[in-house]
Formats: structure tokens, C-alpha cells, sequence
């Protein structure tokens, strides 16, 4: 019943009773008018009531419709979520956390959880539009609707619709692998002029007798390139054997004086060859990016490492260092400020690097600033030594005040690192649209999205050796100061332990360069001299140590600089008798691994099952929320499974 309708019968009857009223009044009958009074008044009470408990009645109704409808939403069969146009998670229903794991369920934005949903053609909501989605091994139709546009902007609601029971969401049973034999110029130039004819046959009959092995399609599409399609139940077997094909070939001698190595970059579980493809690209990609001599395989967002046990070899070619420092300078014309970044817990070959770069951008007339956070205890001597001049005044910035003054048009520049993890500050970072990435380190799957030029150079020393030669490409007659020299030098020195790991002919002349602009190697020397509280401590931490089979676990005191663990790492390879050293030391409640090795462990595998990376002989990681002892029986089993699968 309608507002109008109740008040129409209420009006009726008391139109019928005011007339009687009236009528009485004219002959004087009070008492009749009194009860008609009564009347009139008892029965517009009841119908008011009735009117109110209707009106409850109505509302109660229409709640438990919404209550069920909501409820109904919450239980939906499908996951559904509410997100803006920029992909963030507004509401989302129960079913939805069964798109999430464990380590997404504080995750807000879709895309950290939908990985690979193209967010732009999914929000066109046009007919059939649509995208297949692989999400926890479970096949998904995610469609999306839009709900509201305001003028704050648009909302939209997704609908993953579950269709794995209907399609077998592995379309093809067949995986990619694209094989790059990494060093084939370099190995033929080593050979002698007669028998590199045969030094190819071999590589070409070993590569095809593997692919006939596994029954597989191969394609040769380059001199030193092939493409082949193979069926998953051979991918596997591959795996199980740690694809044998890496020590087949390097084990081929027709008279070649370098040993030659293979990349392999397998792509499988995609929707389609095309996918499988494309993680195969980028799994090659990523072992040719970590060194070569090893094997990659993409499985959608897993991927696995294999090999990589080879030295890097230099690659004595500058071509590439001209023409990054060429596109590196036109950026930096471009750019309304360059901010050059490094990471956390910055040493000498990262703060080195960005002095060094910082010079060079100033001499090509843009303005440029280092971030800069307090965490200085391993370059706080150089720190001080440029504070003091009026010069560099003004150069260093924190994160925060490079955050408020960003704009589209701020060039970042990573030096040292290229992980996620270990950047200074991640924000920072994914906040500017104009990134440019110079690296030595092994490359790693973290690795920071959408740069516009990346130089990561694994055969390098160090970054600083890369910076230096950049500099003398980016300008013509560089000016660096010595104090400036000295930073790099020191970079480099740090890197190489003294001259003593991954040096070529290239690291000297970047340390040449460096010296005929006066760089001191006295100075240098004061940079990593110990005080004697310091050389008490790595005395302690090497007297901890426990060795067996040539490799050294020692345990720093609690809470010394990360500078400490690192030398103690460096100083256990000085003991005859250890070719491998690992010093732990717990930190404000984290863990830090420094690893060294000068034998033939790849200490880069090994700290990479505990989330670090680096080089075969220096690398390291930090590990949170976990006790010592746990650390310690962590490192314990990765070592003996590197040593078990012969690693």
C-alpha cells in the first residue's frame, strides 16, 4: 500500500463522521457528538498504527532482500572484486581470496594478485571481451563491468569466471627452448683458422643429436641461435637431469682454446605456443643476463636456474658502452632533473659510481642530485671527505624530498643494483616514468619494470668500471675531479678485491684513466683501513667459525655494521685451507649473509635459495623474521643441495 492510498482511507470515514457532527450540532444531541468525537479519534489512532507496523513491516522486508542479495554476492560462484581504474581493490567477495596466497593476502591492487591481466583492454567491458587467466593453477575468464563514474574516477566490477573443469587450461603440451651458444665468436677467434670448421660441426652435431634425443622440432635461425619445440614429458625428464646438454658442450675440443657455453632460456605452461615462447624469451634473456652457461626455465611466474657455473668472460668489445652513453646522454637532455639512486646500505662501488655519473650529468648542464638516506657506515669516510667541499653542496637528497619534488619529466638513474628488494627506495623509483638501470650483478627475476635503457653487464668488475667508461663517451674532455677519480678507483678496488677477482683488460684501463686524473691509491688504501674496535670484531667473528670441506660458517657479534660481516667474509679467504666463506651476523633484529668463494662453488646459487643474489665468488642476502639457528640450518641444507645436484 502507497503513502496516497492509506491516506485516502483514513480520510473517507472521517469526512462521513465531521458531516454527522455537524448535524448534530444543529440540534444540540452532545452526547452523540461526543461518541462520534470518541469514535473518530479511537479509529484514527488504529489506523495509524496499522499504517506504522505496515510501513516496518515493508522496511524489514526490503532489508532482508538486500541482506540476501549481499550475502548472495559474498558466496557467489565466482570470484568477483571491486576495483578503480588504476586497478585498486575497492570490495571483493569471500570466493576471491582463493585468487590470493599467502604472501598476496595483504596485497591491494589486483594486478599484484591477477599477475598478467592487461588492465587496459580488460576495463573496455566490450562484448566478449575478455582475458584467460592461469592464477593458482586454476583457469579463469576475468571480465570486467562498469559500475560508477565519478568525478573522482571510475569503478568497475570484476568477474573470474572458473572454467577449468571445461577447457585443459594446458592447451599445448609442448614447451619452447631457444639455445644461444653465448661465446661463439669469442671461441672461434680462439681456435685455430683450421679447425674452427670443425669446432662449428661439433657444436651443431652435439645441439642437433641432443634435440633428436628429445624428439623435438629444431630450427637453426642464426649462426649461433636455434628454436626448438619439445613435449613436456622431455622438459621434465631435462629437468630431473639438470639438462646435460651445458656440460656436453663444453666439454667439445677441436683445438679451441676457450671452452664453449650454452644459454638456454625454456618457456612452458602457457595458454599457447606463443606464450610458451615468450617465457622462453624471457628466460634466455634472463640466463645470458646472469652470465650465460646455464639454462633458465619460465613455468608462467615460477622460474628455476640451472648451471651458471662458468666465469664471466670479458667481452673486450666497447661498442655497447658507447652507444648506452650516447641514448644516456640524449635522455638526460630530456629530463627536467636526473636523481641517481643505489642500495640500501650503499659501498664504494655504488657511491662511487653515482659521484662519478653525478659529475658527468652536471658537465652536460643538467641539474642532478644523489639519494642519499643515513644508512653511510661503509662510505662514511669518502661522505665526509666530499662534505667538506663547498662544491658538492646540495648534491645529496633524501628519498623524501626527491619524492616531493618528482615530476613526469625526472630521470632516475639505478646504479649497483637492479632487484627490487635491495633498491634504496622501491617507491621512489616505480613513482618516476623515466628510469635508466647501470648494473654488474647477475641478473635477477626481481628486476625493476619499465626502465627505458637498462646496461647490466655481468663480464664488468664493477659498476664503477662501467660508469668510467661511460663518462668518456657522455663527454668529450671529462673533468673529473680527483676526489671524484678516487671514487671510482676505490669502486673498483672494492669490487675486485684489490685487482685479485674478475679483472680484464678493461678494468685496468678504466684504472688507468682514473689514475692519469691523479686518483691516489694511498687515499684509497685510508678507505678501507680498520680501526682497531673494527679488527677486534672480524678477530672474533673468524675465531667463531666452523669449517668443513674447505667452507667456513662463522657468526659475527650481535648488532656490528654490515661492513664487518663483509670483511670477516673477505679476511676467512685469506686461511689456507678455506676456499669458501660464509659470515652471518644478526643486525637490528634481520639477518645479514656475506659469501666469498675462490673455488669452484657458485655461492650465488647457493644465497639465491635465501633470497640474495650477487656473483659466483661475492654475493649476499638478508633474512627477516627468523631466528639465527634457523638461518644457519637453511644455509647448511642449500649448501648440501648445490653439492648434491653437482652444482
Amino acid at each position: 500500500m502507497n503513502e496516497i492510498t492509506a491516506i485516502k482511507r483514513l480520510l473517507k470515514p472521517g469526512l462521513l463522521i465531521i458531516t454527522s457532527i455537524i448535524l448534530f450540532l444543529f440540534n444540540y444531541k452532545w452526547i452523540s457528538i461526543f461518541i462520534l468525537i470518541v469514535y473518530f479519534l479511537v479509529d484514527n489512532f488504529y489506523q495509524l498504527i496499522s499504517y506504522l507496523k505496515k510501513q516496518n513491516e515493508d522496511k524489514e522486508f526490503i532489508k532482508a532482500i538486500n541482506n540476501g542479495i549481499s550475502d548472495n554476492l559474498l558466496r557467489f560462484v565466482y570470484p568477483l572484486a571491486l576495483i578503480n581504474e588504476n586497478g585498486d581493490l575497492v570490495w571483493y567477495n569471500k570466493l576471491f581470496n582463493s585468487l590470493k596466497s599467502e604472501q598476496e593476502i595483504s596485497e591491494t591492487n589486483i594486478l599484484n594478485i591477477a599477475k598478467g591481466l592487461n588492465l587496459e583492454n580488460v576495463l573496455k567491458y566490450e562484448d566478449k571481451l575478455h582475458q584467460r587467466l592461469n592464477i593458482n593453477s586454476r583457469l579463469y575468464d576475468v571480465y570486467a563491468t562498469p559500475i560508477e563514474k565519478t568525478d573522482k574516477g571510475s569503478t568497475y566490477l570484476l568477474s573470474f569466471n572458473d572454467i577449468t573443469k571445461f577447457v585443459d587450461y594446458e592447451t599445448t603440451q609442448e614447451g619452447i627452448m631457444l639455445m644461444e651458444v653465448d661465446n661463439f665468436t669469442e671461441a672461434l677467434d680462439k681456435t685455430d683458422e683450421n679447425n674452427r670448421p670443425l669446432l662449428v660441426a661439433e657444436i651443431e652435431r652435439t645441439i642437433n643429436s641432443y634435440a633428436n634425443n628429445l624428439k623435438a622440432m629444431i630450427k637453426k635461425y642464426d649462426t649461433n641461435k636455434y628454436v626448438l619445440s619439445v613435449q613436456n614429458k622431455y622438459i621434465d625428464d631435462q629437468i630431473k637431469q639438470k639438462f646435460n646438454i651445458i656440460e656436453d658442450i663444453s666439454k667439445i675440443n677441436k683445438g679451441n682454446a676457450l671452452e664453449v657455453t650454452l644459454s638456454i632460456g625454456v618457456g612452458i605452461g602457457g595458454m599457447s605456443p606463443l606464450d610458451n615462447y615468450n617465457n622462453a624469451n624471457i628466460a634466455k634473456e634472463l640466463a645470458l643476463g646472469r652470465g650465460g652457461d646455464q639454462v633458465a626455465v619460465k613455468h608462467n611466474n615460477d622460474i628455476k636456474f640451472f648451471g651458471g657455473n662458468t666465469k664471466e668472460i670479458e667481452k673486450r668489445t666497447k661498442v655497447k658502452a658507447r652507444v648506452i652513453a650516447r641514448a644516456l646522454a640524449e635522455l638526460i637532455y630530456e629530463s627536467s632533473n636526473v636523481y641517481i639512486i643505489g642500495h640500501k646500505n650503499p659501498d664504494m662501488d655504488c657511491f662511487g659510481s653515482a659521484v662519478g655519473l653525478a659529475s658527468a650529468v652536471k658537465q652536460l648542464g643538467s641539474k642532478c642530485n644523489i639519494v642519499l638516506n643515513k644508512d653511510i657506515n661503509a662510505i662514511d669516510y669518502y661522505f665526509n671527505k666530499l662534505s667538506k667541499e663547498p662544491k658538492y653542496d646540495g648534491l645529496f637528497i633524501s628519498t623524501e624530498d626527491a619524492k616531493n619534488a618528482i615530476d613526469d619529466q625526472t630521470l632516475i638513474i639505478i646504479v649497483d643494483v637492479h632487484n627490487k628488494s635491495y633498491i634504496e627506495d622501491l617507491s621512489l623509483v616505480e613513482k618516476a616514468k623515466r628510469k635508466v638501470i647501470i648494473d654488474h650483478h647477475r641478473r635477477s627475476p626481481d628486476m625493476i619494470e619499465n626502465d627505458m635503457l637498462n646496461y647490466i653487464e655481468v663480464y664488468a668488475s664493477s659498476t664503477s668500471e662501467m660508469v668510467t667508461e661511460i663518462i668518456q663517451y657522455m663527454v668529450e674532455k671529462p673533468n673529473l675531479t680527483r676526489t671524484e677519480a678516487e671514487g671510482l678507483l676505490a669502486g673498483i678496488f672494492m669490487d675486485t678485491k684489490g685487482f685479485s677477482f674478475k679483472t680484464g683488460v678493461r678494468t685496468f684501463e678504466a684504472a688507468s684513466f682514473l689514475k692519469s686524473l691523479g686518483a691516489d691509491t694511498i687515499e684509497i688504501k685510508k678507505m678501507f683501513t680498520d680501526d682497531l674496535d673494527d679488527y677486534l670484531l672480524i678477530a672474533e667473528t673468524i675465531k667463531s667459525s666452523e669449517v668443513n670441506d674447505n667452507i667456513a660458517i662463522a657468526i659475527t657479534p650481535k648488532n656490528v655494521d654490515t661492513v664487518i660481516i663483509a670483511k670477516a667474509a673477505d679476511e676467512l679467504l685469506n686461511i689456507s685451507g678455506i676456499s669458501v666463506s660464509f659470515v652471518l651476523g644478526e643486525v637490528n633484529n634481520d639477518i645479514y649473509i656475506s659469501g666469498r668463494s675462490i673455488g669452484d662453488i657458485n655461492i650465488q646459487i647457493v644465497l639465491e635459495a635465501l633470497g640474495g643474489g650477487g656473483h659466483m665468488n661475492i654475493a649476499g642476502t638478508k633474512m627477516s623474521n627468523i631466528t639465527m639457528e634457523e638461518v644457519i640450518n637453511k644455509l647448511r641444507e642449500a649448501i648440501k643441495k648445490y653439492l648434491r645436484i653437482g652444482e
